[in-house]
């Protein structure tokens, strides 16, 4: 007897309708061969038999509807049982990150939740959304690999390889789009030459996909994230022009590119930032000449910069609820920031626990993490910095992390530096995405 449908009853009262399952007993003719597939070839395989007594029999029961998956999409277990689907979805946002890949792994529902725009949508709108670093790094051999550091569990999370094109690749962009869109564009590859390809990573769902290529071919290049539009320009492509002028914006709701305006001349950026809504980008012009300029997405247009800001960029760096900051030291252990009014850097925090000057513990990235600056070193070691707090010596300002599951920690590494063993990988590339 199938209860699952039900009925509004005459007087008003909400009732169930009572429907006879289509094969479910052993008087019906169905049952007599499987080779039969109706009724009447029951009959005629049964002469003088009586029909069957079941009174809603469907002779066409055997028969594969054409709206069953149809019914099955519209009738669907719960997600979990004995709850509504609406409470079970404020269950479930609030599984750690780390446990999202198990999940996915329960059913296809639950991986269909686990991997759409709402589920996460719903987590970054109760302040559920954790951030977590990705780090891409070389080796000696030119290999690249990348790992990802989720900070709450201080354990490293695993991930797909990364794709064939960009294992050996040197001079390509990495960006963030959307917060949770890991994009990798451009480079050399060392048989084909510069690329024009583009991909990305969704960490909702832990694969890689295709993007749209770029217009022109490059390596070497400057790329930022304005308004959430991937822009790139400069760089280097064979041919007769080496050094490229001109520049590029993707934007991911059109999933096109087109070309911006060039700059004014001819640049391999070293070091780029965006602050106070501009572009500024630092490099080597066609004849290594040291070069500034600085882009602006409202008026599409590019202007030499000389400013004190530009004077005393030096990488890494990166802007935090509207201020400019950067390191001051090789292994990252001081903090700068920009100061508009006296148009110069000046000094801002110091942890007074200094690592070295070896290549295994220089800070290779300043990002920002959970609102706070995150110092990443070649060695996967890492610091927090609270720059927000006043009380510069309080001594959860600066916060020093190990990742876990790593064969060294900052002593061993400090020794290695003393014993001149030189380091086995380097970090190139690093970003956040937030799931």
């Amino acid at each position: 007897m199938d209860l699952s449908s039900h009925r509004q009853s005459p007087n008003g009262s909400r009732g169930f309708r009572l429907q006879a399952p289509l094969v479910d007993s052993v008087s019906c003719y169905c049952r007599v061969d499987s080779g039969l597939k109706t009724v009447v070839e029951a009959r005629k395989f049964v002469p003088g038999s009586k029909l069957c007594i079941q009174p809603d029999i469907n002779p066409n029961a055997h028969r594969r509807s054409k709206n069953s998956k149809r019914e099955r999409t519209r009738i669907q277990p719960p997600l979990l049982p004995g709850l509504p689907d609406d409470l079970a979805v404020a269950c479930l946002i609030r599984v750690p990150r780390a446990e999202h890949r198990k999940l996915r792994l329960v059913c296809k529902r639950w991986y269909r939740l686990a991997s759409g725009n709402f589920f996460y949508s719903q987590r970054k709108l109760l302040g559920m959304s954790e951030e977590w670093v990705y780090v891409f790094k070389r080796d000696r051999d030119g290999k690249i690999s990348w790992n990802t550091f989720d900070p709450v569990s201080q354990h490293p999370q695993p991930l797909p390889p990364v794709p064939r094109e960009y294992s050996e690749a040197v001079g390509f962009g990495c960006a963030v789009l959307s917060g949770c869109h890991l994009y990798l564009f451009g480079g050399k590859d060392p048989l084909r030459g510069s690329m024009r390809r583009v991909i990305f990573y969704n960490a909702r769902t832990n694969k890689w996909h295709r993007a749209p290529d770029m217009l022109r071919k490059r390596h070497f290049f400057g790329s930022c994230v304005i308004n959430n539009c991937l822009y790139v320009a400069g760089g280097e492509c064979e041919g007769i022009q080496r050094t490229l002028r001109s520049a590029e914006v993707y934007d991911p709701n059109k999933n096109r590119w087109s070309f911006v305006a060039d700059m004014s001349t001819a640049m391999v950026p070293l070091i780029g930032v965006v602050y106070d809504k501009k572009w500024f980008l630092k490099g080597l012009g066609s004849h290594q000449q040291v070069m500034s300029e600085a882009y602006d997405p409202e008026t599409n247009s590019w202007r030499p910069v000389s400013d004190g800001m530009v004077t005393g960029w030096r990488n890494p760096c990166t802007s935090l609820n509207g201020r400019l900051y950067g390191l001051d030291c090789r292994d990252g252990c001081k903090l700068r920031v920009f100061d508009e009014t006296t148009d110069s850097w000046n000094k801002f925090m110091d942890s007074k626990v200094h690592l070295g000057n070896s290549r295994a513990l220089e800070a290779a990235a300043l990002v920002p993490l959970n609102n706070k600056l995150c110092i990443i070193r070649n060695n996967m070691s890492m610091s927090l910095v609270d720059v927000t707090n006043p009380d510069k010596n309080n001594p959860r300002v600066w916060e020093n992390i190990a990742v876990k599951g790593q064969s060294k920690s900052i002593l061993s590494n400090i020794w290695s530096s003393i014993a001149g063993r030189a380091v086995k990988s380097h970090i190139v590339h690093c970003q956040v995405l937030q799931a």
